[in-house]
């Protein structure tokens, strides 16, 4: 058995039973938390010392397309018509199995990097299995908690071919996965469907990819849009009348959809994950954020695209929470004339959409998204004493408001250190850092894109 005492740190713990220590100390042993107080003393240990350190849960990554690592900045100025018609039918049928395994690989080190020690890889560019296999194994490699949502490709069908519109998920692959890959749902990488959904298939392709995912008990989620055109809200009210609908789905974006679609979509037990940076550039409209706080629920957060945005979630709770405080600030002073006297939502609210929230919507909140004994030992350390933290009087906003990946001195999977003294611990980087460049500039060879 090995134990390993973090002391001495300023503890967010994001559990309101445990609250929060100005100072204390978390006992880990194997890869659990077993003990979290003001002082711990404990035999045959090792000791971190955590007292320039703000210790809390690792961030829990929403939504993230990881695969698209190795073709960074290349889609900042695309609206969302462009994203779909370059990335899906022009790009993405260029990548190799190897190329999709060096940008899970690359891009779930980087999320580790930044702070973030769960993710939900959206692979929807796997075309063979060889690409699916590729892709878990970079998430393996790279020692990140991870779900594994199965995908399928977008490309755009030729003369004779059946558009992936009318294509339903391959049950032979998640079979093949269930029964190797997955075939325990206990591992630190586990499988999700990322399906279609009503927005971007029809019907019966929609049904059936549901009733898949409920008879592996699998978390389906889906991208929708919900615009004037989309089908999204229809095929919501048919899946709710057949009772496939419920706390096994998870919706990804919605900004469009009708007040009682979302009300429908939320009172099943359904998931909603928010993407504000993506969200805000490519013309989705303001991200769910306030809508879904009105209905009484809070949204996870994800990053959705490294090929536009950065990868830190730091950035995303600081994006989501501003946004809607500036469309709350709005609404008041244009129906009272007054400004708010009181801003909407808290920096510890915010921290929870990253941490426990989006852990919910993973069904992985028994397991990680806060500091409680019993939990598995997935945390962050951040430094304190660096410049842009230093000083710090309140531990939350200086998280929230402040901080981002640099300042992540230690990360914590499982028990099993994967960065310490802001380093990562994966050995040959730079070597993966030069295949991850040679692949993206081969797939990006010849293309013209703006």
């Amino acid at each position: 058995m090995t134990r390993t005492l973090i002391k001495g740190g300023s503890i967010i713990s994001m559990d309101r039973r445990i609250g929060d220590f100005v100072k204390g100390d978390v006992l880990i042993e194997d890869d659990k938390i077993v003990n979290i107080a003001r002082s711990i003393r404990a035999a045959n240990t090792k000791v971190i010392d955590a007292t320039s350190m703000i210790v809390m849960p690792g961030f829990v990554n929403a939504h993230i397309h990881t695969w698209q690592t190795g073709i960074r900045g290349i889609a900042g100025n695309w609206s969302i018509s462009e994203y779909l018609h370059i990335m899906h039918t022009q790009i993405a049928p260029r990548f190799t199995a190897n190329d999709t395994y060096l940008g899970n690989l690359m891009g779930s080190l980087n999320q580790i990097n930044s702070g973030t020690t769960t993710v939900f890889d959206w692979c929807h560019n796997n075309a063979t299995p060889a690409h699916t296999d590729a892709a878990i194994a970079g998430l393996r490699e790279a020692g990140i908690r991870a779900v594994f949502g199965h995908g399928s490709p977008k490309p755009d069908a030729k003369k004779g071919q059946i558009p992936y519109t009318h294509m339903p998920h391959p049950r032979s692959e998640l079979e093949r996965l269930r029964k190797g890959a997955f075939a325990s749902d206990d591992g630190i990488i586990t499988l999700a469907m990322a399906a279609l959904g009503p927005d971007f298939s029809i019907w019966e392709v929609t049904e059936h990819d549901f009733r898949l995912a409920k008879e592996l008990d699998l978390i389906i989620s889906t991208h929708v849009w919900g615009g004037p055109n989309s089908k999204a809200g229809q095929g919501y009210r048919k899946l709710a009348k057949q009772k496939l609908l419920g706390p096994n789905h998870n919706m990804v974006h919605g900004v469009y959809l009708g007040d009682n679609e979302l009300k429908l979509i939320v009172d099943s037990g359904a998931s909603v994950t928010v993407t504000p940076e993506v969200e805000l550039q490519m013309g989705y409209g303001a991200p769910l954020t306030g809508r879904l706080r009105k209905l009484g629920v809070n949204p996870s957060v994800g990053i959705d695209l490294e090929s536009n945005i950065s990868g830190d979630m730091f950035g995303a709770i600081r994006i989501a929470m501003q946004s809607q405080r500036n469309l709350d600030n709005q609404r008041l002073v244009k129906k009272s004339g007054l400004q708010a006297q009181q801003l909407s939502i808290t920096p510890r609210e915010a921290l929870g959409w990253a941490t426990i929230e989006s852990a919910k919507a993973l069904k992985l909140d028994k397991k990680v998204g806060s500091l409680k004994p019993g939990k598995q030992a997935d945390l962050i350390l951040i430094n304190k004493n660096d410049l842009n933290l230093f000083p710090v009087h309140n531990p939350i906003e200086s998280v929230v408001f402040h901080a981002n990946g640099s300042n992540v001195d230690t990360v914590m999977i499982a028990g099993e250190i994967k960065k310490q003294n802001g380093k990562l611990k994966y050995r040959g980087i730079e070597r993966k850092k030069e295949l991850l460049a040679r692949s993206g500039r081969r797939i990006l060879k010849g293309l013209k894109i703006q």
